[in-house]
C-alpha cells in the first residue's frame, strides 16, 4: 500500500483530475518498442466550443443579474453555438450575445458528453454592451514532456495524465491542438510544500498534431521523427522492479539528459492508473538543479534495465523528490 502522502500535484502546467476511465486496446509490451522523448514540448489545446469557468453576477440595468444562472448555464458547460453560429473562441461568443440586443437568446451547448440547447436573455451592463454572466475559456496552453515516439505509425505519447482545464478541473474537452518544440530557459526550483516550475518558451518548429485527451496522457500524430533512432522494448508490468532506474527529462535547453532514480514502490492492480509507481529521485546533479520534480516534467520517461519501463506524472506536495509514475504498458498504446 501506498504510504501517507497529503497532496499531489500534477507536473505539468495543467491541473490533473481522474474524471473516468480510459477504455483502449493495449498491445502485448514485449512485442513493442518504442523512441523514448524526454524532450519539452509545448502544447496548444483548443476546445470543443467555448467553456464555461464560472457564473458571476453583474450591474444590469435592474441591479445585480446573472442569466446565465437564471437559464441554468453551469460550470464545465460547453457553448458550442448561438442562435445557431457556431462559436469557438471568447470573441465570436462576445460578438453573438452582443448581437441579441437583449433578446431572448438559444445557447446549444455539451453537458457531461450530451448535446442540449438553452434559452438566455442577455442583460445590457453600464458599458452598454450585453453580457450573459459568465466567464469562459477558448483554449490553453503550457510546457510537458514527450513520453515516446512510435515510428511504425508515426504517433507519440506524452504527460501521462490528462489536460484539465485550471479553473473547473475538468479533463478538457478538445476540439483539436498540436505540439510544437520547447526550449527550457530556467527552472524554478521545487521545496517540499513548493512545487516548482520548467521555464522556457515555445520555438516554433511544429511536431505534430493532439488528437486525444486522456486521463492517462495525451496522443497524436507526429509530423516529423525526431534526430535519434535509437528504439526501446516496452518493458511488460512483469519486468518493472523495485530498484535504480534512470530518468530521461530536459531542464535547460531542448535536449533530454540521464539522471539516476529509484523505483520504490510498484502497484500494478491498476491497468489504465497513471499511479502504478512511486519513484525518488536519487541524481544530485537533478536535486541541484531543480530541487526534485517540478512542474512540466510529467511524461519523462524512465528506462530499467534497458527497456522503456515507464513515464513519471505526479510529484509528491510533501516530498518533492518523489512522485507517481505509470508504467510504461498502460501508456504505449498499439
Amino acid at each position: 500500500m501506498v504510504k501517507k502522502v497529503k497532496i499531489k500535484a500534477s507536473l505539468s502546467a495543467f491541473i490533473i483530475i481522474i474524471t473516468s476511465i480510459f477504455s483502449s486496446i493495449y498491445i502485448n509490451a514485449a512485442e513493442k518498442s518504442v523512441i523514448i522523448g524526454g524532450e519539452a514540448f509545448g502544447l496548444k489545446l483548443y476546445c470543443k466550443g467555448v467553456l464555461v469557468t464560472r457564473l458571476e453576477s453583474f450591474e444590469g440595468k435592474d441591479g445585480e443579474t446573472c442569466p446565465a444562472k437564471d437559464a441554468g448555464l453551469k460550470s464545465n458547460d460547453i457553448i458550442t453555438k448561438v442562435n445557431g453560429v457556431t462559436v469557438k473562441t471568447n470573441d465570436e461568443l462576445s460578438r453573438e450575445i452582443n448581437k441579441s440586443k437583449g433578446k431572448e437568446t438559444e445557447l446549444e451547448i455539451i453537458r457531461n458528453d450530451c448535446y442540449k440547447t438553452v434559452t438566455i436573455k442577455p442583460e445590457k451592463s453600464s458599458d452598454e454592451r450585453y453580457y450573459t454572466g459568465i466567464w469562459v475559456r477558448d483554449s490553453c496552453a503550457g510546457i510537458g514532456t514527450i513520453s515516446y515516439y512510435d515510428p511504425e505509425n508515426m504517433t507519440y505519447g506524452a504527460l501521462g495524465h490528462g489536460i484539465c482545464d485550471i479553473d473547473t478541473g475538468s479533463i478538457m474537452e478538445s476540439d483539436n491542438g498540436e505540439i510544437v518544440s520547447a526550449d527550457i530557459t530556467s527552472v524554478t526550483k521545487s521545496e517540499n510544500n513548493n512545487i516548482g516550475t520548467l521555464n522556457g518558451y515555445f520555438s516554433g518548429t511544429g511536431i505534430g498534431r493532439l488528437t486525444e485527451n486522456t486521463p492517462i496522457g495525451v496522443y497524436g500524430s507526429l509530423s516529423i521523427i525526431p534526430e535519434k533512432s535509437e528504439v526501446y522494448p516496452v518493458a511488460s508490468k512483469e519486468e518493472v522492479k523495485t530498484g535504480k532506474a534512470e530518468l530521461y527529462t530536459t531542464v535547460y535547453g531542448s535536449k533530454p539528459k540521464e539522471y539516476e532514480i529509484e523505483i520504490t514502490q510498484i502497484n500494478n492492480d491498476y491497468k489504465n492508473s497513471n499511479k502504478n509507481l512511486i519513484i525518488k529521485i536519487t541524481d544530485e546533479e537533478l536535486l541541484n538543479a531543480a530541487g526534485g520534480i517540478v512542474q512540466g516534467m510529467s511524461g519523462s520517461p524512465i528506462i530499467q534495465n534497458g527497456k522503456f519501463a515507464g513515464a513519471l506524472t505526479h510529484v509528491f506536495l510533501d516530498d518533492c523528490q518523489s512522485g507517481y509514475a505509470i508504467l510504461a504498458e498502460n501508456l504505449v498504446k498499439g
